[in-house]
């Protein structure tokens, strides 16, 4: 029998499993989690690093911590009467402006979000079964950058991880086969029967395949896609996979949006090449706890709508306001259209009792044919970052989250295309005169930052603050370069 229950966007299904389960987590020679040796070597995090205070000064639990009613309740009456820094948003952008400006400047801040966590989108959580998964889709951790890795290993540990993705892809006789995504030397061999064995063939083997726009310059998206990988990978695994994830044909969207296509000549199967890659070791609720939780000057309150409060002049005195949301959300009274989003729905499947213990290959194995409706399969019981019960083996079922794409939702990611920039451009300019509040964040600027990026963001927001009294970006927002976006 099928049991539902509907939270959010998700739902949840407890079923039976009905095909042959792999044996053991995603792994390598190098352990758990970990790409082959040639390739994890480039992984800088070698071994757990990193300080998380709160299980250093006895905290055994590794589920996100009881907040306390005050922060639950949504209460601005019983919040101080007058703060440096009223801050809307309780995810990276505002967390990271509260705690630099709180240490070293000793500012005081509230943070509310009208959701009933902190965290944001990061937002981790250990479900009945004792699996940690994320309430909104999975969250990996890269970064190229030595500041913002130094930033984060304040707040906790840290445990390598080389994500690598596969995708359950028909071959050119059309029988499924499980491959690398993005296209690696091997996806090639397996799909199209080819017997590429160097660099030097796989780009050969592009250099025959890419079609060349037929201006010079791709037009859109399938232009694009066609002179970066040609024909045959674009129909197996790009396609319908956009069609899937933007509800738009390649040809439809942007050339931006698939220029960026990754061309792997080598065997690297790692989803992203930082240098810097790892999970949290207790997960990503637990670097926003030892963050902002101990903090005499940052006060919070969740379940509490900013709009609302504003509507009701019932908001705290404050020197500054940090808009961390949708700044069309802002700008609303005006009647101005809405910016254009894409979501993601998650339905989540318990599996009881899978065989070896695991449903799936890899955590994520993506679906780029048209015939499944949903993107991809999540199971979070593959990583390294699980409680300890479930790395003993003492956990036996799984949790599966297939994600379909949605108009509908949370915002997740900014469509990209000339009628959205134009109406960006038209907010942004408008935010740019608004005195007493600066926009903070992928909501706020429209664009999808990686966690690292809006990490980065923030802090140079605040060098900006100490430098010239102005909490304002230091670089424009596409200059942080292109998001991880839909993956």
């Amino acid at each position: 029998r099928l049991q539902f229950s509907l939270s959010l966007n998700k739902t949840r299904i407890q079923t039976t499993p009905y095909i042959i389960m792999p044996k053991g987590p995603f792994a390598s020679s190098v352990g758990v989690g970990r790409a082959e040796p040639e390739w994890a070597e480039k992984n800088l995090v070698k071994d757990i690093c990193g300080t998380d205070r709160k299980f250093a000064s006895g905290e055994k639990s590794e589920a996100p911590l009881d907040l306390g009613a005050d922060v639950m309740s949504g209460d601005l009456s019983t919040c101080p009467k007058e703060v440096d820094l009223l801050i809307v948003g309780a995810g990276l952008s505002g967390c990271v402006i509260a705690e630099r400006c709180s240490k070293e400047f000793g500012m005081k801040s509230i943070i509310i979000d009208k959701r009933d966590h902190i965290g944001g989108n990061c937002y981790d959580y250990i479900t009945p079964e004792g699996l940690r998964a994320s309430k909104y889709g999975a969250h990996l951790f890269h970064t190229k950058y030595d500041r913002v890795w130094d930033y984060v290993q304040q707040f906790s540990e840290w445990v390598p991880f080389d994500h690598r993705v596969k995708g359950r892809v028909p071959d050119k006789d059309g029988v499924p086969q499980l491959v690398p995504i993005p296209p690696t030397q091997e996806t090639v061999n397996t799909l199209l029967g080819e017997n590429i064995t160097s660099e030097e063939e796989m780009e050969a083997f592009y250099e025959r395949a890419r079609v060349k726009p037929p201006n010079g310059e791709a037009a859109n998206g399938e232009e694009a896609a066609l002179s970066r990988v040609g024909p045959d990978l674009y129909e197996k695994i790009f396609k319908h996979y956009t069609k899937k994830q933007w509800d738009k044909y390649p040809e439809e969207l942007d050339a931006s949006v698939l220029m960026r296509l990754p061309c792997r000549t080598s065997t690297d199967d790692r989803y992203f090449g930082d240098q810097y890659q790892a999970l949290p070791l207790r997960g990503y609720t637990r670097i926003f706890e030892n963050m902002i939780l101990d903090d005499d000057n940052i006060t919070i309150r969740l379940n509490c709508d900013f709009f609302k409060h504003k509507k009701d002049g019932t908001l705290p005195k404050y020197g500054l306001l940090v808009y961390t949301g949708q700044i069309d959300s802002y700008y609303a009274s005006l009647g101005l259209p809405k910016l254009e989003y894409r979501s993601l729905r998650f339905e989540e499947e318990f599996v009881p009792e899978p065989e070896d213990g695991f449903y799936q290959e890899a955590m994520v194995v993506n679906y780029p044919s048209p015939d499944v409706k949903f993107t991809r399969i999540v199971e979070y019981k593959h990583v390294p970052n699980q409680p300890t019960p479930v790395k003993e083996g003492k956990v036996k079922g799984t949790l599966l989250a297939r994600e379909y794409s949605s108009a509908e939702g949370e915002p997740y990611y900014p469509v990209p295309n000339p009628d959205n920039r134009a109406l960006y451009e038209k907010y942004a300019e408008m935010a740019e005169k608004e005195e007493g509040v600066a926009f903070v964040g992928r909501l706020a600027s429209y664009k999808y930052f990686n966690m690292d990026q809006a990490i980065l963001n923030a802090l140079e927001m605040y060098d900006n603050l100490k430098e010239t009294g102005k909490l304002a970006p230091k670089r424009a927002p596409h200059e942080f370069g292109p998001g991880d976006g839909p993956k």
